[in-house]
């Protein structure tokens, strides 16, 4: 296997390596396409481990989502469809080796035959689930600055896990973000999120750092580290949980609620851009989608021609 797998501990090597015998020998796929399908294969092995999810139990939903943070990520559609040629052949793989007893992505669909919109969250269920998070605890104050922080900036979960003091402009009501591509951006931070980081400083001058993590904004209480994406993820997943939320819920969501919120409420597509980090237009005309979809709903809720149907 020339393309080594990495962070896996969701799918075994065993699985994995005759996987790329398949593609080599049966498939007789050259070096560099087998190499090629394993990159893409690691992507979804990390979707995986973020989400906690079982590779023998994922739903097309599920994998709807990953295709969505791969968007999310600003990877192109062409890329997206052939990431996604990849988990098909991994998952007819799998089902004729007898490893699933049904192959869940029969049904699922590339960028150019359907658009998937995001989940996003209503101001309502934002408040509810920083209403679930413990702030008599130490890290349910750092958990409520992190989920302002990801509402309020729109962040990449491994924007926010990277996010060091000399990115932090409060006085000035900005943050600086090294994003995809290392590409520099500003993003204004709104004072509510300022005021909870603010909070979390104060109680994170009571951590035990370790060297080299010090200039690092967010850090784990117990070990002094900076987070990792998948510490926010299990977090933010178990605070949902708390707020009874039935949705779907990742770091992510509070990024696709900050882009559809302020479309929403009108503000400029190419700021929107800008604010997220997206290289092409098209990754973000997505939010538009959604908000065409939020206001049909409105009109066939509050409508009088259709209330009067109704009634």
């Amino acid at each position: 296997m020339k393309a080594k797998i990495t962070n896996n501990n969701v799918i075994p090597v065993p699985i994995l390596r005759r996987y790329s015998q398949y593609l080599r020998l049966e498939k007789a796929f050259s070096a560099n396409t087998l190499d090629a399908y394993m990159r893409d294969l690691q992507k979804l092995i990390d979707y995986y481990t973020g989400e906690g999810i079982d590779f023998r139990e994922v739903t097309l939903e599920q994998l709807d989502r990953f295709a969505a943070s791969l968007l999310d990520r600003g990877i192109s559609h062409k890329t997206i469809a052939r990431v996604l040629a990849g988990v098909r052949s991994f998952y007819h793989f799998l089902f004729v080796e007898k490893e699933i007893r049904q192959d869940p992505t029969e049904l699922l669909a590339s960028p150019s035959r359907g658009l998937y919109l995001p989940q996003v969250l209503s101001l309502d269920e934002i408040d509810q689930i920083l209403q679930s998070i413990d702030q008599s605890k130490d890290e349910g104050i750092r958990d409520h600055a992190i989920v302002e922080a990801l509402y309020s900036c729109g962040l990449r979960v491994s924007e926010l896990c990277n996010l060091t003091f000399s990115d932090l402009f409060l006085e000035e009501g900005y943050i600086h973000v090294r994003g995809k591509g290392n590409k520099d951006r500003l993003i204004p931070i709104s004072e509510t999120a300022i005021e909870e980081l603010r909070r979390w400083f104060v109680v994170r001058q009571r951590v035990n750092i370790k060297p080299g993590e010090e200039d690092y904004v967010f850090v784990s209480v117990q070990r002094g580290r900076h987070l990792s994406r998948i510490t926010v993820f299990h977090n933010i997943k178990q605070y949902a949980q708390l707020a009874g939320i039935q949705k779907e819920i990742s770091p992510h969501t509070f990024r696709h609620s900050f882009a559809t919120h302020l479309l929403e409420r009108g503000a400029n597509l190419r700021g929107v851009q800008a604010m997220l980090g997206h290289e092409s237009i098209s990754t973000t005309e997505i939010y538009l989608h959604l908000d065409r979809q939020h206001l049909r709903e409105e009109i066939l809720t509050c409508h009088p021609r259709n209330t009067k149907k109704r009634t």
